[in-house]
Parts: structure tokens; C-alpha cells; sequence
């Protein structure tokens, strides 16, 4: 793994957003031969998805040839509703930039057919070959997307049940009132996102990251207990984290 640690969130951000930049620019897309991008949600990337707006709107990069596969969505949420990921990529990320409709996929959690929806999300994905460069968060506990306590190698996209410390993590987005939050998700797997990516880069940030970051770089190597710990498994690994996240003190 290799790991950048910046003295403040936007730093970081920034430093992530350029590099991803950078990776698509070195890649020289073209509509046959998309770079292909996975994308998370959370507060953690806003920063990075404000700065890579930024940079389409001065034309320092387009989007038009990249294709995006989302991570997870909630079950039983619109679209349209205010907490469902699909509203969240299109407010925070893809209103703003040059990307075609149809290069953006995001699980359905409405899918009358859970099993194939899922199915279909590896195939799609399989179906460009690679994701070139894989963005992912941190959960507190480790895990990514919704990867949970005690997910396999080899899990793949499907349904997972939220556990309860999740729940109540996101509770601040349903009036605090836990009652409100899905009690399931649609999560690509951990083998989707480690053997379909070329690169996996996480953005991670605040000192409620500071133990999952710990686990996930010094934690036991495929420890289910703490899904991130898996990256360890992958060869190209990037960090991009702040001094609080990497339990460091920031210079006054």
C-alpha cells in the first residue's frame, strides 16, 4: 500500500482529485475505450467530487469517456429521495460535469429482482473489462461500501443487511431517528472491487477513521472482522488520508 498523509481535509481532497485527473489524462480515453471509475458516497469524497467539477468547468478535464459503476445503494429508496445514493451522485457529482446518462451505473434499490439486478451489475462491470481506478471510502469500522462485519474474499454484488453500528452511523441523515433508515443495501463485493480494479485509492478523513485506517493498513491481513483489511490482498493500493485520520498531530 502506499499512503499520502496531508496535514488538512482539503489537501487531501485535492491532492486525490489531481491524481485521478491525472490517471484519466495518462489514460487517453476514447467512446470504445472508456476509463473506468468506481465511485463512493459519503462526505469523505465530496471534497474530491467538488474539485474534480472544478476541473471540468476550467476544461481541465472531461468526462465525456468515462464510465462510472457506484458502489452500493440503498434498498427501497426513489431515486428521487434526498438519502438514496443515486440522488446523492447526481446532487454532489454527475449534474455538474460532462458525463453521458448512460455511462453512469448505479444499482437499482428498487429492483422487483434483487438477485438479478445484482447479476447484472457484475456483468455490466465485466462487460468493459476492468475498472481502471476504483475510489473508495472508509467506514469506522472498517468496512467498505456496505460491506459489513464479516464479509468473504470472495463476496461479489448482493444484498447485505445493515448492522446495527451502521444504522445508527447513518442515522444523521434521517432526522436521527433510526427507525428511518433501510435496514438493507445493494453493496458490490469485496472480490468485485479487488480482483475487477487496477487500482483502489480511498480518501479518508477525520479522527473517527483513525482505528479503521490502523486495521486496515496494520490489522491482521484478511481479518473479516474488518472488511477494509482485504486491500492488503490488492497490489496497488493508494491511501489518501489527514494527519487526524493517521493519528497525527497537525503543525499549529
Amino acid at each position: 500500500m502506499k499512503q499520502a498523509t496531508f496535514s488538512s481535509p482539503d489537501d487531501a481532497s485535492q491532492y486525490l482529485a489531481d491524481y485521478i485527473i491525472h490517471r484519466i489524462k495518462s489514460f487517453k480515453p476514447t467512446a470504445s475505450t472508456p476509463f473506468v471509475l468506481g465511485l463512493p458516497t459519503g462526505s469523505s469524497p465530496e471534497g474530491v467530487y467538488a474539485r474534480l467539477i472544478a476541473a471540468c468547468k476550467q476544461g481541465r478535464i472531461s468526462f465525456k469517456n468515462v464510465v462510472t459503476f457506484n458502489m452500493d445503494e440503498y434498498l427501497g429508496l426513489t431515486p428521487e429521495n434526498p438519502q438514496s445514493y443515486h440522488y446523492f451522485m447526481f446532487d454532489k457529482f454527475f449534474n455538474h460535469i460532462d458525463i453521458p446518462r448512460e455511462n453512469i451505473n448505479i444499482l437499482n434499490g428498487l429492483a422487483k429482482d434483487v438477485h438479478k439486478e445484482c447479476a447484472n451489475y457484475e456483468a455490466e462491470i465485466k462487460k468493459y473489462g476492468r475498472i481502471n481506478l476504483f475510489l473508495g471510502g472508509l467506514g469506522p469500522e472498517g468496512h467498505l461500501a456496505f460491506n459489513e462485519a464479516g464479509s468473504t474474499r470472495d463476496s461479489k454484488t448482493r444484498k447485505v443487511n445493515l448492522v446495527e453500528s451502521t444504522i445508527k452511523a447513518n442515522c444523521r441523515f434521517f432526522d436521527n431517528d433510526e427507525s428511518k433508515v433501510p435496514k438493507h443495501a445493494l453493496s458490490v463485493g469485496i472480490s468485485t472491487i479487488l480482483d475487477n480494479s487496477d487500482e483502489v485509492a480511498l480518501i479518508v478523513l477525520g479522527d473517527s477513521k483513525k482505528f479503521a485506517l490502523d486495521k486496515t493498513i496494520n490489522g491482521k491481513k484478511n481479518d473479516p472482522k474488518y472488511p477494509s483489511s482485504y486491500l492488503q490482498d490488492h497490489d496497488n493500493v493508494l491511501i489518501v488520508c489527514d494527519n487526524a485520520a493517521a493519528g497525527l498531530k497537525s503543525k499549529l
